[in-house]
């Protein structure tokens, strides 16, 4: 909802094209993507429309089945799955996807994309520390009894 207010902002108070600096490293510019991440696929809306419908379905029986994971890993597939959605509903809507957030040396980009990352940095940075939590951890199990009981020695005939 924040991303697709902060975008009918931008097209309401902003010509397309322009931008105002805020800081020295921070403008608010009104970019209108027709491609996916970096300009990407540009005019491919109709391939970028269904890509986004596979990957949500994908991410939703994940978070469905999520149920047993940590509350981050939930979190994360939710940002995941929000930003997913904030773009989808302007590519089915406008066409393309409104970005407005410039930093100069960094493609402009909107709040569904910055969820996006923050959401995939978070699960990968999850991941990452469970696989170093299960190298380290080494459980020492003893060894059966049996094997320190002396065997009588077998007879044969």
């Amino acid at each position: 909802m924040v991303d697709q207010a902060s975008k009918a902002a931008v097209r309401l108070l902003l010509p397309e094209g322009a931008s105002i600096p805020l800081t020295s490293f921070l403008a608010l510019a009104h970019v209108t993507n027709t491609g996916g991440a970096f300009g990407l696929f540009q005019g491919k809306t109709l391939f970028l429309i269904g890509a986004s419908l596979v990957a949500l379905l994908v991410l939703l029986l994940s978070y469905r089945h999520s149920h047993r994971s940590s509350p981050l890993t939930r979190l994360c597939l939710g940002l995941i799955v929000g930003g997913a959605i904030g773009n989808l509903v302007d590519r089915i809507r406008l066409g393309y996807v409104v970005d407005f957030i410039d930093l100069g040396w960094w493609p402009v980009f909107n709040i569904a994309d910055s969820s996006i990352v923050a959401g995939i940095t978070g699960l990968s940075l999850s991941y990452l520390v469970a696989q170093s939590r299960g190298h380290r951890r080494v459980v020492v199990q003893p060894l059966p009894r049996e094997r320190f009981r002396r065997r009588p020695p077998e007879v044969g005939c």
